[in-house]
């Protein structure tokens, strides 16, 4: 017996923050949805992050999903564009967690390695294998594959959690 769950994977940017919603069943997966939010680059800092937010909560509230999971902060040369991308990370795990979604963090090397098998693969290599896992969607390397990739690195670990749980419940 398996339990279905659907996630939203967050590729965090200011400038295109990738986001992805997978259903998954046991070992089955099922594209729900996926895009980019891009804020407008020429607007002040706290409209920007705004605009992130809201889009991150009509996404949140019109697919619905159970849990929400977004690639965790790697270090970049400039400290600015590291700020940057913290604030966008910022966004995107308080949109999910207003709406009572449990949250999870994963770094770029385990989301490649759950879904590519090792964590060294680059963009064209994660979404291809979204275009195999995702048989339909079609989706090219970017932030959108990206973000699907962290969704079913999600689904993995939360179906191994589900399997643990209906073993010793």
């Amino acid at each position: 017996m398996s339990f279905k769950i659907r996630i939203l994977g967050l590729d965090p940017s200011l400038v295109k923050c990738g986001w992805g919603v997978v259903e998954a069943e046991g070992t089955k997966l099922r594209h729900i949805a996926n895009g980019v939010i891009k804020p407008d680059t020429k607007a002040e800092m706290p409209n920007r992050l705004n605009e992130l937010y809201d889009a991150l909560s009509d996404i949140v509230r019109i697919h619905q999903p159970d849990e929400a999971a977004v690639e965790d902060l790697f270090l970049k040369n400039n400290p600015n564009s590291a700020a940057k991308l913290g604030y966008a990370r910022a966004m995107c795990l308080l949109a999910p967690k207003q709406q009572g979604l449990p949250v999870s963090e994963y770094s770029a090397k385990k989301v490649k390695k759950s879904v590519v098998g090792t964590g060294q693969a680059d963009k064209v290599q994660v979404a291809a294998m979204m275009n195999v896992l995702l048989p339909g969607v079609n989706v090219k390397a970017g932030d959108a594959a990206d973000a699907l990739a962290i969704a079913i690195c999600h689904a993995h670990r939360a179906s191994a959690a589900g399997a643990l749980h209906r073993r010793f419940a």
